[in-house]
């Protein structure tokens, strides 16, 4: 069951699809991008200030992780646009609610989505196997036309898929499709910040912004 530590004002997606066959799930990457004509503007919808906030949030994650439960546990720290995923195992339900309440204390955390199991930490082989599922996927999204990996972060753990992001309900539905069609993913779970299509526009640069502006010749 996932928990939420703090309400937010953007709206958030967790919803779990389950595939009727055996298919795959990867891990962090990023998706996206919005039609503009024939070609995808492909940036990452974070600044680069709110970037390094997610990296230091993983970091300080992953002490708090090691203070709350120790060594019982495998516990994943995903941080994106200060929305905290934590996935892995742990070895009891009370260790699952010590390690969110660590981390929802975390200077800049919003949100915290708890997917953390009670189970036996997973193995070495299932952990590669996560990874290699994760190569698939990004390999997918740079395949399909209509998509690019610099908007969706993907996570993945024991088979699922955890995908991430700012985007729109159109983006969203059409990067589950994809993910939930590579061999091996066995469910994705869909941990948005959803935005308006109106939003999505104003986030993409615009036309010539990157271009090199003319310098005004030195006078004589």
């Amino acid at each position: 069951m996932t928990l939420r530590s703090r309400l937010v004002r953007p709206t958030f997606v967790l919803a779990a699809v389950a595939t009727s066959a055996l298919i795959s799930a990867c891990a962090p990457l990023l998706v996206g991008g919005a039609v503009m004509g024939t070609s995808l503007m492909v940036t990452d919808r974070r600044t680069s200030g709110t970037q390094l906030e997610d990296q230091a949030i993983e970091l300080k994650a992953m002490t708090r992780t090691r203070e709350a439960v120790g060594e019982r546990g495998h516990v994943n720290a995903t941080s994106y646009n200060r929305t905290l995923l934590l996935t892995g195992e742990v070895a009891a339900d009370t260790d699952k609610v010590a390690v969110e309440q660590a981390v929802a204390k975390i200077e800049g955390v919003r949100t915290v989505v708890n997917e953390l199991v009670v189970a036996g930490s997973s193995s070495l082989a299932a952990r590669s196997n996560d990874a290699i599922l994760t190569s698939k996927v990004k390999a997918s999204f740079i395949d399909a036309k209509d998509v690019f990996a610099n908007a969706i972060k993907v996570v993945s753990e024991r088979g699922t898929v955890y995908l991430m992001g700012r985007v729109t309900e159109r983006e969203a539905n059409r990067a589950s499709d994809i993910a939930r069609s590579v061999s091996g993913v066995q469910k994705v779970v869909r941990v948005f910040e959803v935005i308006t299509e109106a939003e999505l526009a104003d986030l993409q640069p615009k036309q010539g912004q990157t271009q090199a502006q003319p310098q005004p010749q030195p006078k004589p």
